[in-house]
């Protein structure tokens, strides 16, 4: 991987990590912050991809895609008696 490929992921997980806070600050939920998180780890494994492909990188990529989509899609589904939280505290 050239430098300025490895520096860009590196950066982008550390603006992920720094994004997720300051949204989960902003906004007090857990969901928010957590797919703002898995959206900038996905960015650092794409922006990986982008140097030599391989399939370890390419199922790095779609690994961080699948976790973001079952856990955004897990909590967004109703609790089990069939309500959904109102309030709008961390989960």
């Amino acid at each position: 991987m050239t430098p300025w490929l490895h520096t860009a992921a590196a950066l982008t997980t550390v603006l992920g990590l720094f994004s997720a806070c300051v949204a989960h600050v902003a906004v007090g939920r857990f969901r928010t912050s957590l797919g703002v998180l898995l959206d900038f780890l996905t960015a650092a494994g794409l922006i990986k991809l982008a140097d030599e492909p391989s399939w370890g990188r390419v199922a790095a990529a779609a690994g961080v895609i699948a976790v973001r989509k079952l856990i955004t899609t897990r909590l967004g589904r109703p609790l089990l008696d069939g309500t959904r939280r109102t309030d709008h505290r961390p989960i």
